[in-house]
């Protein structure tokens, strides 16, 4: 774990005047009861906030859930770890002796966790204006290339809309195994649906993936295919 901040402030463009705020947004909860949760929560209601602003603007002929499907894409936590390995966030993350022997440094889930506490503490070490700036130009890469016409809904949120217009309950994922240890980790679900005789089964590297796979599956049987 790297205690010399130099080199993230470098990248971040950003300096921060109360360090303190920095090295609490760095410490997971498994190093201790003063961690990053609380910065977490913050920074992901002012990432969520900015994205969606940015978007409106920047794509005045775009529906709601060509937005909403966009935003989605840009906080999503793939897209987030993407960005905190391009900080080499994970080099300055303090962690606790049982995420440190199992790679916690490298896991998609806790990079994008710490990526918004840092967020959060960039708005409460500065202000607003300041915290948009930093995002925005994190962001900036993947809004250029960002196309919300050609955004296609997920299979998760087609499964729902489809039992929607149907007036049926919504499905029902389970987590049946998980196999090896992060971030290597393999995943199956079951996805319980009103109508089908069996759950639809899906894996995956990530339980999004797995349930975004089985989903997937259970769409394919409704539709006959």
């Amino acid at each position: 774990m790297k205690t010399d901040y130099s080199a993230l402030y470098k990248v971040l463009n950003y300096l921060f005047r109360q360090e303190s705020y920095l090295t609490m947004a760095l410490t997971h909860r498994s190093a201790g009861s003063r961690n990053n949760e609380r910065l977490e929560f913050l920074g992901d209601s002012l990432l969520n906030y900015i994205a969606a602003e940015a978007l409106f603007e920047r794509f005045p002929t775009a529906s709601e859930g060509e937005l909403t499907r966009s935003r989605a894409t840009l906080v999503r936590e793939e897209t987030l770890a993407e960005i905190a390995q391009q900080l080499n966030l994970g080099d300055y993350l303090q962690l606790g002796g049982g995420e440190l022997k199992s790679g916690g440094w490298r896991r998609p889930s806790i990079l994008a966790d710490a990526l918004e506490a840092v967020f959060g503490a960039i708005y409460l070490d500065s202000d607003i204006q300041t915290c948009k700036q930093v995002i925005l130009r994190l962001l900036k890469p993947r809004l250029d290339k960002l196309s919300p016409h050609k955004i296609t809904k997920d299979p998760k949120t087609c499964l729902q809309e489809y039992l929607q217009a149907q007036q049926r309950p919504l499905p029902v994922y389970r987590v049946l195994t998980v196999q090896g240890d992060p971030p290597t980790q393999h995943f199956e679900v079951e996805c319980q649906v009103e109508g089908l005789t069996v759950p639809a089964y899906g894996t995956g590297d990530s339980r999004r993936r797995a349930e975004q796979a089985a989903a997937h599956k259970a769409l394919n049987i409704l539709n006959g295919n």
